[in-house]
């Protein structure tokens, strides 16, 4: 199985629940065969109070299996009420944060493993004649701790419908992702490449790779693609960008055989991710776009929550900080031997920008403290940047304040959005009509 099918399997709902569930069925299987063949030589040298007589093991075990039920039903109500208070007054988007969340998945594993571990030594007490057993025991331990994992997710869950929390979580999550997506690669990435040679690679014949599926394009494996290309001496033109929508039958990749030889064609599945919806992979506008939703929804008349609106404001500006200091323009990919093996066209810093403001600047231009946020944010974005991006966020700012009826503002709302931008265009060395 390629890397990016065993991620998608390992981040699925359902993984953990059954490996825990087929560990359940192992250990109640060793329990038992250490009751069978091992209890009844060493009974003497074990101590009475782990030891439970047949009729009393019954009882327990099937209130056990009541008490596991239980604790599994309310689990699973609570996860359905999250979901619809994400989707009501978050950001749909935002409820795969806390379904691939690992304690959710670790929680409804523990569960799996508790009811399934109970049900079986039930059903294989019938079988055992011992007047002795120490699986009641063990029984009793692993649901002590389901217990305890019970009361973890129900405080785990109260923190979750926190939108202080859920935004310091998706912040959090994108700037390990801006960190992981701009890090030092094994494979050559450049800004420019010799434009004679490219031009004498477009002369050749030029063959494409079509999407087998519609979907969007969830991620890219950058180590398998360029030495898949180096091992066939080829070169590849991606004509996506990662997050966008591809229909079936279209190109995703154009190619040009450097060799002689024919090249033989992967199934780009073993390269590319495509699913039926977006994710937060590679994907770092999806990211910020869940922040941006849930501002918007926090600016709409039925919330009516501008302070929501300016924390997650504040948190755009913070990766767009990040953003700013590990990005890279990159468009030539180069294998280890400095060959050129893919062009892939990456976002520029403005397409950024515009992802994080451009809807909260349109929801939220007739709340000054909104637009004050988004331009002091901007500010902040700009002082801790360099100069190429300095430019392009005083560009933007110009842009945010155009949806702004300058005019209307009263006297210490103008002074005060006025301040802020002189500040910025001495900082810029911009000038300022307003």
């Amino acid at each position: 199985m390629n890397q990016t099918k065993w991620s998608t399997v390992r981040d699925s709902f359902w993984f953990l629940p059954i490996v825990y569930g087929l560990c359940s069925i192992i250990t109640a299987l060793a329990i038992t065969a250490l009751d069978v063949w091992l209890v009844p030589k060493i009974s003497s040298g074990i101590p009475s109070i782990l030891l439970t007589g047949q009729s009393i093991a019954k009882q327990l075990y099937a209130a056990l299996i009541t008490a596991m039920l239980t604790m599994t039903t309310i689990s699973f109500s609570t996860i359905m009420v999250m979901l619809t208070t994400y989707s009501s007054q978050f950001s749909p988007r935002a409820l795969q944060d806390f379904m691939q969340s690992k304690l959710t998945q670790h929680v409804l594993g523990v569960f799996t493993f508790g009811f399934i571990f109970v049900l079986i030594n039930l059903w294989l007490l019938t079988e055992t004649k011992q007047k002795d057993l120490l699986s009641p025991f063990f029984t009793v331990i692993f649901t002590i701790i389901s217990l305890g994992f019970f009361v973890l997710f129900i405080h785990y869950s109260a923190r979750w419908a926190q939108v202080n929390f859920l935004i310091g979580v998706i912040r959090n999550k994108t700037s390990n992702l801006i960190k992981e997506t701009f890090q030092e690669r094994s494979y050559g990435e450049h800004q420019h490449w010799d434009h004679s040679q490219t031009e004498s690679i477009r002369k050749r014949e030029r063959k494409t790779i079509e999407a087998r599926r519609s979907g969007y394009i969830q991620q890219v494996d950058y180590n398998y693609l360029i030495n898949w290309a180096a091992n066939n001496d080829m070169v590849l033109e991606a004509t996506f960008q990662v997050g966008d929508y591809v229909p079936k039958g279209m190109p995703v990749f154009y190619y040009w055989s450097l060799g002689d030889t024919n090249v033989e064609i992967a199934k780009h599945d073993y390269f590319l991710a495509i699913g039926d919806e977006r994710s937060d992979l590679q994907d770092i506008p999806f990211s910020i776009e869940k922040l941006v939703e849930i501002a918007v929804k926090a600016l709409s008349p039925s919330m009516n929550d501008p302070n929501t609106a300016i924390n997650c404001i504040h948190r755009i500006g913070g990766l767009l900080t990040e953003l700013g200091g590990n990005y890279r323009s990159v468009t030539y990919y180069s294998d280890n031997n400095g060959n050129l093996r893919l062009i892939m066209e990456q976002k520029k810093f403005r397409d950024y920008l515009f992802k994080s403001f451009y809807q909260i600047k349109h929801y939220g231009k007739d709340d000054i403290s909104v637009v004050y946020s988004i331009v002091d944010t901007l500010y902040k974005v700009a002082i801790v940047s360099e100069e190429s991006i300095q430019k392009e966020v005083w560009r933007f700012t110009k842009y945010v304040l155009e949806a702004v009826d300058i005019n209307s503002l009263s006297s210490m709302d103008y002074q005060h959005l006025k301040n802020i931008m002189e500040r910025f265009a001495s900082f810029s060395g911009e000038e300022l009509n307003m």
